[in-house]
């Protein structure tokens, strides 16, 4: 009678194992992505060598910043300007980074922003072409001077 009792199971009924299966993989599906999302994104290439060569022919002109509200009362500061491309190369891609400060002189914003895109067609050589940044994220710190613009990538054709 012993011998019974010790070899005796308890039948587990199929819907329990498929649950608890669910819920491991629910538990480890949200650690996987919880953790991925904390992860900061990788930092962007720094300027090549050819890009940085390149740098000194593309010319900035007639920029200038607005600063208006929208339906949200939001603050949306606007930065217009026209970019001029006085090199040999057809440009496909052209960032910059703006930064922005605080009156004592501390970065309160770096963003980086195209101005010239491979959809609208790049940017040839002798060529200007206008841009539009806006910007709606700006912390009230700002100390509301024109940002420092930084060219910060160049992707040649």
């Amino acid at each position: 009678m012993a011998e019974n009792e010790t070899t005796r199971r308890v039948a587990v009924p199929p819907a329990a194992i498929i649950v608890a299966v669910v819920l491991v993989a629910g538990a480890t599906g949200f650690w996987y992505l919880e953790r991925a999302s904390n992860q900061p994104p990788p930092s962007p290439p720094p300027l090549t060598g050819e890009a940085k060569a390149y740098v000194r022919n593309l010319k900035l002109s007639g920029v200038d910043m607005s600063a208006r509200e929208d339906y949200f009362k939001q603050r949306i500061v606007e930065i217009t300007g026209n970019i001029q491309n006085a090199g040999d190369r057809l440009l496909q891609i052209v960032e910059i980074n703006c930064v922005f400060y605080d009156p004592y002189g501390q970065v309160v914003l770096r963003q980086r922003v195209p101005i010239v895109g491979s959809k609208a067609g790049g940017l040839s050589p002798g060529a200007t072409k206008p841009f539009r940044l806006p910007f709606d994220n700006i912390p009230d710190s700002w100390n509301n001077v024109m940002p420092q613009m930084v060219i910060a990538r160049i992707a040649f054709q």
